[in-house]
Formats: C-alpha cells, sequence, structure tokens
C-alpha cells in the first residue's frame, strides 16, 4: 500500500508542473486523495461489505468531487488532474500510467448487470471534458482530446476527438495531449472543398469565354 502511494505521489510531482512538493501534494490533491480512498473502498466491495464500499465512495466524492465507484478497477500511478466532476464507473477498468483531466466520464450505455463501461488500457492521457461511453477498450497509449465524445474502440496508438469521437491518427501521437498541434479535420475538409469550388469556378469563367468567343464567331 505504501509503495502504491509513494508511486503515486512520484507520478503526481513528475507531471505535475505546479507541484512543488509531496507534502503539498498529500495535504492539496484531491486526485490523490481521491485514489488513495477509492482502494479502501474498492477493498471492502472485493470483501463483500458492499454497503461501507460505496459509503466512502461516497464520502470521497463530497470531499474531492470525484466519484469512483468501489467496484471500478484502478491501474497503478493513475494521476486525476484538479479531478472536480470526474465519473468512474462500476465496470470500469483504468490501465498503469493513466493521465486523466477534470470533467471526464468513463460511464455506461446500457442497463444490464454485466459490463457496460470502458476499459482504459496503459500510458492513456483523456482530456477535460472528455465522455466514453460504454463496454469497449481505449488503446494504450491513446490520446482522448478534451470534450471528445468516445462511443466506440479505440486501437492502440491513436489520437482521438470530436462529438462523436473520431481517430485523428493511429501511431502518429500528440505528446501530452498538447491541443494546439492537433489539426482541425473539419477546417482541412472545408479547405479542400473551398479549393474545389474555386477550381470549378475559373473552369466555368474559361467555359464561358470559350462559349462566347464561338457565338460571335
Amino acid at each position: 500500500m505504501f509503495k502504491k502511494i509513494k508511486e503515486d505521489l512520484d507520478t503526481i510531482k513528475k507531471k505535475d508542473p505546479a507541484s512543488r512538493s509531496k507534502l503539498e501534494i498529500v495535504l492539496f490533491y484531491p486526485g490523490f486523495h481521491a485514489v488513495v480512498i477509492h482502494r479502501l473502498a474498492h477493498f471492502l466491495w472485493r470483501k463483500g461489505w458492499c454497503l461501507l464500499g460505496r459509503f466512502i465512495s461516497q464520502f470521497s466524492r463530497f470531499v474531492t468531487g470525484i466519484e469512483i465507484h468501489p467496484g471500478a478497477k484502478l491501474g497503478r500511478r493513475l494521476f486525476i488532474d484538479h479531478g472536480m466532476g470526474v465519473v468512474v464507473g462500476e465496470t470500469a477498468e483504468i490501465g498503469d500510467d493513466v493521465l486523466i483531466y477534470h470533467g471526464v466520464t468513463l460511464g455506461g450505455t446500457r442497463l444490464d448487470r454485466g459490463k457496460r463501461h470502458p476499459t482504459i488500457g496503459n500510458n492513456v492521457v483523456i482530456g477535460t471534458g472528455a465522455k466514453i461511453l460504454g463496454p469497449f477498450r481505449v488503446g494504450d497509449r491513446s490520446r482522448i482530446g478534451a470534450n471528445s465524445v468516445v462511443v466506440s474502440e479505440v486501437p492502440d496508438d491513436s489520437t482521438v476527438i470530436g462529438v462523436p469521437g473520431h481517430i485523428l491518427s493511429v501511431g502518429s501521437l500528440v505528446d501530452d495531449l498538447n491541443h494546439s498541434d492537433i489539426p482541425d479535420p473539419i477546417a482541412s475538409a472545408i479547405e479542400c472543398i473551398t479549393d474545389k469550388i474555386i477550381d470549378l469556378e475559373k473552369e466555368i469563367r474559361r467555359l464561358k469565354k470559350e462559349i462566347d468567343s464561338d457565338s460571335k464567331n
């Protein structure tokens, strides 16, 4: 347990340039608090103390603003940055070395009691406000853009943006999800259409001149 806490502290110190000391993280980082408290709630849940596990998870939600169901499985070195508004469903699974920003939802779309929440691979970054909904997998080392709504499988090494989310690239990642480096595919498509319209207008003018010239002759 203490080894995992040390890993969490080292991870936050590494990934958050605003952190100045491990004591500051212990005292003031709700993402750290939520993960540590979840481990206790999850332990109780697995042992059959479901009501007590839910009580502890709801206490954590009240204190941190982060709601993690005690049945959810969290990997090692998870960093929930800021964290307010993060929701993780009961059957969600999160791999190792994942970075989640505030406002993220790992939710379900079905009403049965089976697997209904996403599985997040290792080394995934999920941007602010992203919603990942359904019992599918987000591949290792993938990046989910801010406010994206992901409703289908994501391959390894992918960058996903948009509503609904679409795969921008596979194998060519935007490091640490720097949104200034993410191209806008809709703007690119509009630019291509505009260029095509300009070419067609030029062709129409050329044909019109030829017709006018033939009529004069």
